[in-house]
């Protein structure tokens, strides 16, 4: 029997779909176990393959490599050794944990754990500035980088990693001026901001920004070359899995994936699929103990309404308590590719995600334990838990929304999402 890629993948999915709904049924509270992985956190750091899959360099621009010499610089943290790319390598579509094991990034230093999951930076060139945006009566918040969506644009994006003391760590900018003016590409960036730009510290880490942006926003960081782009411009043709699973993600009665992971697969613009509406949802992810923040029972994250950012700026009708536990939608372009998913990295295996959807009604004990109420959010703000259109409006007696062979297929769809597809000749 001849077995394609794409149907190993799918019955390696189905089975381990199966295996985990077989044991929903047996109750239990899977956070519990991720316990015990705080100290697999503290392992030896995978290295960062700066070499491995690197984005060409032709047709980049003078800025644009700049942003590209810094992004990749390993001196530019402190101690140093953590470049930009440790936490967003183009390999693991442009997004990693820099060796942490538990959902949450690593920084510099080896005990530096993180409150959130690495969102990629591939196609954030496509994230529009936080809003609070009015449609048909209802407003929404939309946009913005982060989770939080607490920077506007790339360039304010691309500062925070160096001065947290989570990630890159440095003292202040002046250390990282300092550190740039240092580099093999120092002469580059005063041909780019002129010969006077290192003498002031924040006119030099603004312009450290821009060239991160400019980087951020060439054509090698969002180059839309997954099969799903070349099915859409005619250039390639589904599977039957890859296909039903597209059906599945796109019907409004189902999985109904498509309401908020943005795409048109009938138009041949490429911003049309970017597989988010960049809106902000509570969906009662699963509480992830490992974070160690998450050792005290009291705190939580609350999204908007922080501990990262301070609450926005809300028009006058709207009560910022009704947005707390709310997170950007991210796209989901390379998410196959991914090693932990939603903004605490609770989840570690895409299926799994899929089936989450499946049954956060129908078998809620299973992902929050014996209450089966969701754990990762304060009384106050259950509420906020979108439970008002498919998948999340399901009764409990209605049973699990996907059989694991839909399960499946929707998981192959997710990988046609995947960077790099070269047509067949």
């Amino acid at each position: 029997m001849h077995i394609t890629p794409s149907s190993f993948r799918r019955l390696g999915a189905s089975l381990a779909v199966s295996l985990m709904l077989a044991a929903c049924g047996g109750g239990g509270d899977p956070a519990a176990s991720a316990d015990a992985a705080i100290t697999t956190a503290l392992a030896t750091p995978t290295p960062v393959e700066l070499a491995a899959r690197p984005p060409a360099d032709a047709g980049l621009s003078a800025m644009e490599l700049l942003g590209k010499q810094i992004f990749n610089d390993p001196n530019l943290s402190e101690p140093p050794g953590t470049p930009c790319v440790a936490c967003h390598r183009p390999e693991l579509g442009w997004a990693d944990n820099h060796g942490s094991k538990i959902g949450v990034a690593r920084g510099s230093k080896p005990a530096s754990l993180g409150l959130r999951n690495v969102l990629t930076n591939g196609y954030s060139a496509l994230v529009p500035p936080f809003a609070f945006v009015t449609v048909n009566g209802e407003t929404e918040a939309r946009g913005g980088h982060f989770w939080d969506g607490r920077a506007d644009t790339l360039a304010q994006q691309a500062l925070g990693p160096l001065l947290n003391p989570l990630e890159m760590n440095n003292a202040n900018a002046r250390a990282v001026v300092d550190k740039l003016a240092a580099a093999p590409y120092a002469a580059q960036f005063l041909q780019q901001f002129g010969a006077s730009a290192l003498n002031n510290t924040d006119q030099a880490f603004t312009q450290i920004g821009l060239a991160l942006q400019a980087f951020q926003k060439s054509r090698p960081v969002q180059p839309f070359n997954s099969k799903y782009d070349a099915m859409r411009l005619g250039h390639a043709a589904f599977d039957v899995h890859e296909q039903q699973g597209m059906a599945l993600f796109m019907d409004s009665q189902r999985a109904n994936c498509a309401s908020c992971h943005k795409m048109d697969p009938k138009s041949t613009i490429d911003a049309d699929s970017p597989f988010s509406d960049f809106g902000y949802y509570a969906t009662g992810i699963p509480r992830n103990r490992a974070i160690p923040r998450n050792a005290d029972a009291g705190f939580f994250d609350l999204g908007l309404c922080g501990p990262e950012r301070s609450a926005p700026v809300t028009p006058a009708a709207v009560n910022i308590a009704d947005y707390c536990g709310k997170f950007r939608v991210p796209t989901l372009r390379n998410v196959a590719l991914r090693q932990a998913f939603m903004h605490n990295g609770f989840f570690k295996d895409l299926n799994e995600v899929v089936a989450f959807y499946s049954t956060r009604n129908s078998n809620p004990v299973h992902w929050y334990g014996a209450t089966g109420v969701a754990n990762d959010l304060p009384p106050a703000y259950l509420g906020n838990i979108v439970a008002d259109k498919p998948p999340f409006n399901r009764k409990k007696s209605d049973g699990p929304l996907l059989t694991p062979t839909e399960i499946a297929d929707i998981v192959a769809f997710l990988h046609t999402l995947d960077d790099g597809f070269i047509p067949p000749r």
